[in-house]
Protein backbone atom coordinates (compact mmCIF):
# COMPACT_ATOMS: atom_id res chain seq x y z
CA UNK A 1 0.00 0.00 0.00
CA UNK A 2 1.72 3.32 -0.91
CA UNK A 3 1.94 6.50 1.23
CA UNK A 4 -1.06 8.08 -0.06
CA UNK A 5 -3.29 5.51 0.62
CA UNK A 6 -1.83 5.10 3.53
CA UNK A 7 -2.86 8.51 4.37
CA UNK A 8 -5.84 8.24 2.85
CA UNK A 9 -7.09 5.31 4.90
CA UNK A 10 -5.67 7.08 8.32
CA UNK A 11 -7.70 10.98 7.00
CA UNK A 12 -10.98 8.04 6.80
CA UNK A 13 -10.95 6.45 9.84
CA UNK A 14 -9.99 10.07 11.97
CA UNK A 15 -13.18 11.10 10.38
CA UNK A 16 -15.50 8.35 10.88
CA UNK A 17 -14.33 7.84 14.79
CA UNK A 18 -16.53 9.04 17.35
CA UNK A 19 -15.71 12.64 18.97
CA UNK A 20 -16.08 13.00 22.29
CA UNK A 21 -18.42 15.72 23.36
CA UNK A 22 -19.04 17.89 26.53
CA UNK A 23 -22.66 18.33 28.19
CA UNK A 24 -24.72 19.56 30.75
CA UNK A 25 -25.23 16.27 32.39
CA UNK A 26 -21.67 15.34 32.01
CA UNK A 27 -20.83 18.30 34.42
CA UNK A 28 -23.23 17.82 36.79
CA UNK A 29 -22.19 14.05 36.82
CA UNK A 30 -18.31 14.50 37.12
CA UNK A 31 -17.88 16.90 40.13
CA UNK A 32 -19.00 14.48 43.06
CA UNK A 33 -20.98 15.29 46.30
CA UNK A 34 -20.27 18.98 45.51
CA UNK A 35 -22.58 19.16 42.39
CA UNK A 36 -25.29 17.62 44.92
CA UNK A 37 -24.08 20.41 47.18
CA UNK A 38 -24.79 23.03 44.71
CA UNK A 39 -28.16 21.54 43.25
CA UNK A 40 -29.46 21.74 46.40
CA UNK A 41 -28.53 25.51 46.41
CA UNK A 42 -29.76 26.06 42.92
CA UNK A 43 -32.96 24.71 44.00
CA UNK A 44 -33.57 26.75 46.81
CA UNK A 45 -32.42 30.07 44.99
CA UNK A 46 -34.81 29.24 42.29
CA UNK A 47 -37.86 28.64 45.14
CA UNK A 48 -36.64 32.09 46.88
CA UNK A 49 -36.68 33.96 43.39
CA UNK A 50 -40.43 32.94 42.55
CA UNK A 51 -41.66 32.90 45.59
CA UNK A 52 -40.76 36.90 46.43
CA UNK A 53 -41.11 37.72 42.85
CA UNK A 54 -44.81 36.80 43.12
CA UNK A 55 -44.80 38.72 46.18
CA UNK A 56 -43.24 41.55 45.73
CA UNK A 57 -45.80 42.04 42.25
CA UNK A 58 -48.71 41.50 44.47
CA UNK A 59 -47.34 44.30 47.01
CA UNK A 60 -46.76 46.60 44.25
CA UNK A 61 -50.17 46.66 42.64
CA UNK A 62 -51.29 50.06 42.81
CA UNK A 63 -54.93 51.65 43.26
CA UNK A 64 -54.28 55.54 42.23
CA UNK A 65 -57.62 56.54 44.22
CA UNK A 66 -57.31 54.54 47.13
CA UNK A 67 -56.39 57.05 49.54
CA UNK A 68 -58.73 59.68 47.72
CA UNK A 69 -61.73 57.01 48.82
CA UNK A 70 -60.25 56.68 52.08
CA UNK A 71 -60.80 60.52 52.41
CA UNK A 72 -64.35 60.03 51.40
CA UNK A 73 -65.09 57.53 53.98
CA UNK A 74 -63.28 59.78 56.82
CA UNK A 75 -65.12 62.84 55.41
CA UNK A 76 -68.27 60.99 55.67
CA UNK A 77 -67.71 60.00 59.11
CA UNK A 78 -67.36 55.64 57.99
CA UNK A 79 -63.95 55.08 59.50
CA UNK A 80 -65.24 51.58 59.74
CA UNK A 81 -65.79 51.52 55.91
CA UNK A 82 -62.11 52.78 55.11
CA UNK A 83 -60.83 49.94 57.06
CA UNK A 84 -62.79 47.25 55.66
CA UNK A 85 -61.63 49.05 51.95
CA UNK A 86 -57.98 48.48 53.56
CA UNK A 87 -58.39 45.07 54.39
CA UNK A 88 -59.88 44.20 50.96
CA UNK A 89 -57.04 45.26 48.91
CA UNK A 90 -54.60 43.73 51.22
CA UNK A 91 -51.33 44.98 50.22
CA UNK A 92 -48.48 46.73 52.46
CA UNK A 93 -49.48 49.88 51.94
CA UNK A 94 -53.14 49.28 52.71
CA UNK A 95 -52.12 47.90 55.70
CA UNK A 96 -50.21 50.06 57.09
CA UNK A 97 -52.44 52.96 56.65
CA UNK A 98 -55.17 50.30 58.36
CA UNK A 99 -53.15 50.83 61.10
CA UNK A 100 -53.17 54.70 61.01
CA UNK A 101 -57.34 54.64 60.60
CA UNK A 102 -57.61 52.86 63.57
CA UNK A 103 -55.33 55.81 65.39
CA UNK A 104 -57.87 58.16 64.32
CA UNK A 105 -57.99 60.75 66.85
CA UNK A 106 -54.78 60.80 68.51
CA UNK A 107 -52.14 63.46 67.80
CA UNK A 108 -50.68 63.45 64.38
CA UNK A 109 -47.20 62.50 65.34
CA UNK A 110 -48.55 59.42 66.75
CA UNK A 111 -50.65 58.16 63.74
CA UNK A 112 -47.14 58.77 61.61
CA UNK A 113 -45.04 56.83 64.26
CA UNK A 114 -47.76 54.21 64.14
CA UNK A 115 -48.19 54.10 60.13
CA UNK A 116 -44.37 54.31 59.88
CA UNK A 117 -43.70 50.94 62.34
CA UNK A 118 -46.43 49.62 60.35
CA UNK A 119 -44.62 50.11 57.09
CA UNK A 120 -41.25 48.92 58.50
CA UNK A 121 -43.03 45.54 59.57
CA UNK A 122 -44.19 44.87 56.39
CA UNK A 123 -40.93 45.62 55.05
CA UNK A 124 -39.46 43.10 56.96
CA UNK A 125 -41.69 40.95 56.03
CA UNK A 126 -41.32 41.78 52.15
CA UNK A 127 -37.34 41.16 53.33
CA UNK A 128 -37.59 37.47 54.65
CA UNK A 129 -35.70 35.26 52.63
CA UNK A 130 -33.71 37.62 50.81
CA UNK A 131 -30.37 36.87 52.73
CA UNK A 132 -30.91 33.26 51.97
CA UNK A 133 -30.29 34.67 48.64
CA UNK A 134 -27.70 36.39 48.99
CA UNK A 135 -25.81 33.95 50.97
CA UNK A 136 -26.45 31.23 48.28
CA UNK A 137 -24.90 34.06 45.91
CA UNK A 138 -21.84 34.52 47.92
CA UNK A 139 -21.08 30.79 49.08
CA UNK A 140 -22.02 28.75 45.68
CA UNK A 141 -18.59 29.89 43.87
CA UNK A 142 -16.56 29.32 47.08
CA UNK A 143 -18.03 26.21 47.19
CA UNK A 144 -17.23 25.40 43.80
CA UNK A 145 -13.86 26.07 44.53
CA UNK A 146 -13.57 23.86 47.42
CA UNK A 147 -14.78 20.60 45.12
CA UNK A 148 -12.07 22.19 42.71
CA UNK A 149 -9.01 21.94 45.49
CA UNK A 150 -10.30 18.79 46.91
CA UNK A 151 -10.64 17.16 43.01
CA UNK A 152 -6.96 18.35 42.75
CA UNK A 153 -5.94 16.97 46.16
CA UNK A 154 -7.34 13.37 44.86
CA UNK A 155 -5.48 14.28 41.29
CA UNK A 156 -2.19 14.50 42.46
CA UNK A 157 -2.90 11.65 44.77
CA UNK A 158 -3.78 9.57 42.17
CA UNK A 159 -0.67 10.91 40.64
CA UNK A 160 1.79 10.03 43.43
CA UNK A 161 0.20 6.47 44.21
CA UNK A 162 1.26 5.70 40.38
CA UNK A 163 5.56 4.67 41.95
CA UNK A 164 7.72 4.69 39.10
CA UNK A 165 5.46 3.31 36.47
CA UNK A 166 5.01 6.30 35.16
CA UNK A 167 1.76 8.87 35.36
CA UNK A 168 -1.22 7.92 33.64
CA UNK A 169 -2.22 11.31 31.57
CA UNK A 170 -5.52 10.06 30.80
CA UNK A 171 -5.93 9.34 34.85
CA UNK A 172 -4.43 12.48 36.07
CA UNK A 173 -6.37 14.81 33.25
CA UNK A 174 -9.43 13.08 34.12
CA UNK A 175 -9.21 14.25 38.22
CA UNK A 176 -8.41 17.41 36.91
CA UNK A 177 -11.13 17.36 34.78
CA UNK A 178 -13.62 16.59 37.34
CA UNK A 179 -12.26 19.04 40.49
CA UNK A 180 -13.12 22.19 37.65
CA UNK A 181 -16.32 20.98 36.77
CA UNK A 182 -17.20 22.36 40.44
CA UNK A 183 -16.10 25.44 40.12
CA UNK A 184 -18.39 25.88 36.95
CA UNK A 185 -21.24 24.39 38.75
CA UNK A 186 -20.17 26.97 41.43
CA UNK A 187 -19.82 29.95 39.54
CA UNK A 188 -22.84 29.26 37.58
CA UNK A 189 -25.22 29.36 40.54
CA UNK A 190 -23.39 32.07 42.42
CA UNK A 191 -24.05 34.41 39.25
CA UNK A 192 -27.69 33.31 38.46
CA UNK A 193 -28.50 34.07 42.33
CA UNK A 194 -26.62 37.53 42.35
CA UNK A 195 -28.44 38.77 39.35
CA UNK A 196 -31.82 37.54 41.00
CA UNK A 197 -30.71 38.56 44.41
CA UNK A 198 -30.29 42.55 42.33
CA UNK A 199 -33.61 42.35 40.81
CA UNK A 200 -35.70 41.72 44.03
CA UNK A 201 -33.91 44.15 46.01
CA UNK A 202 -34.98 46.75 43.05
CA UNK A 203 -38.29 45.64 43.25
CA UNK A 204 -38.23 45.69 46.88
CA UNK A 205 -36.96 49.47 46.53
CA UNK A 206 -39.70 49.96 44.52
CA UNK A 207 -42.19 48.84 46.86
CA UNK A 208 -40.71 50.95 49.76
CA UNK A 209 -41.48 54.12 47.56
CA UNK A 210 -44.68 53.35 46.43
CA UNK A 211 -45.53 52.84 50.33
CA UNK A 212 -43.46 55.92 51.58
CA UNK A 213 -45.54 58.14 48.56
CA UNK A 214 -48.72 56.30 50.33
CA UNK A 215 -47.88 57.38 53.73
CA UNK A 216 -47.26 60.68 52.75
CA UNK A 217 -50.69 60.81 51.26
CA UNK A 218 -52.67 59.61 54.12
CA UNK A 219 -50.75 62.21 56.32
CA UNK A 220 -51.87 65.09 54.16
CA UNK A 221 -55.30 63.80 54.06
CA UNK A 222 -55.39 63.59 57.74
CA UNK A 223 -54.06 67.05 57.91
CA UNK A 224 -56.94 67.96 55.77
CA UNK A 225 -60.12 66.42 57.13
CA UNK A 226 -58.87 67.49 60.75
Amino acid sequence: MDTTATASLAQTLADTAPQASLSILDLATKGGWIMIVLLVLSLLALYIFVSKFLQLRAAGREDKYFVERIKDYVLEGKTPSAIKLCEDTNTPYARMIRKGLTRIGRPMSDVLVIVENAGNIEIGRLEKGLPILATIAAGAPMIGFLGTVTGMVRAFFDMANAGSGGVDVALLSGGIYEALVTTVGGLVVGIVALFAYNYLVAELDKVGGKMETKTMEFMDMLNEVH
